[in-house]
């Protein structure tokens, strides 16, 4: 039992990873209808971000937190620019809702994630970048009958506190009630005096700062840095948006605890090199089961 609450611990906190992760991908995606496939490299960014910061400032946590979330939010909206924006020169309904839209700022995305990822392998190099021992979110903290470490309870804090942020921003800012207006109706809002360039550059602000921050608590509690790090976690948090019914953030966050926990308790009956193929099983048995997603309405299908 002492086990199985220790993997308990484990999956929640990975799951809040993801969590922040999926957050993103299911702002964007609620905004402009379509994925953006280089939100993996804002993980990566923010990752190595951190890294520089604190090998070259040695700033406490909390600060290199804030850091982050500033360089995820620039990402963000420097991602937005190139890899989105120029194809909104179109504001008719019809151009918004084409295919060939949506398909020209995925592959736009997918080229802009791909030169970003090599950057980052010429600027640091392709090899695992070692984290401090120092800075490592290790350290064992015995509950009762269960060890975990201090890594757990931070990204399951930092996390919390985040997502309870992203809600007061979303319910009760300006900003917030723009982004769901954009959601909701973009030609509405844009007839309505609502500035929709500027929104959206505060959506892919938003979404990468969340992004940004959870690759390096990520980086910090496995010890370990490098280019395609954000690979595997932009995969599973996709498939936390998608089984989440795209666009329903409470449903993206469920889906993306849900993983986590699966994931860390598949250990206990398969090797953890089999980890990875959970949230894969979780996918294929969304689209056979629940086409629009399990929060999913009637909006899109998946």
């Amino acid at each position: 039992m002492d086990y199985y609450l220790q993997q308990l611990v484990i999956g929640l906190s990975l799951g809040m990873v993801y969590a922040l992760v999926a957050i993103g991908f299911t702002l964007i995606f609620g905004v402009l209808n379509v994925v953006n496939f280089a939100h993996g490299e804002i993980y990566t960014i923010g990752a190595f971000a951190g890294l520089l910061l604190f090998t070259s400032f040695a700033p406490p946590l909390a600060a290199v937190i804030l850091i982050v979330l500033a360089v995820g939010a620039l990402a963000g909206v420097g991602l937005e620019r190139l890899a989105f924006r120029p194809f909104r020169r179109f504001t008719d309904e019809a151009s918004l809702k084409s295919r060939a839209m949506r398909e020209a700022t995925l592959m736009s995305s997918l080229a802009l994630s791909i030169v970003a990822r090599e950057a980052i392998e010429l600027i640091f190099g392709s090899q695992f970048q070692a984290v401090p021992f120092k800075l490592l979110l290790n350290n064992p903290i015995k509950l009762g009958p269960v060890t975990i470490v201090d890594g757990d309870l931070v990204i399951l804090g930092t996390s919390a506190l985040m997502l309870f942020a992203l809600q007061y921003v979303l319910k009760h800012t300006r900003v917030g009630l723009s982004i769901r207006a954009v959601s909701n109706n973009a030609l509405g809002a844009r007839y309505v005096g609502i500035d929709t360039n500027r929104t959206i550059a505060w959506t892919f602000a938003v979404g990468s700062a969340m992004g940004a921050v959870a690759g390096i608590l990520v980086g910090l509690y496995y010890g370990a840095i490098f280019p395609a790090m954000g690979f595997s976690p932009g995969i599973k948090a996709f498939v936390a948006m998608v089984m989440g019914g795209l666009s329903s953030i409470p449903g993206a966050v469920v889906c993306a605890m849900i993983i986590g926990v699966s994931e860390a308790l598949s250990t206990i009956f398969v090797a953890s090199v089999w980890q990875d193929l959970v949230a894969y099983a979780f996918l294929i048995v969304t689209l056979i089961f629940f086409p629009r997603g399990i929060f999913g309405g009637v909006r899109e299908r998946v």
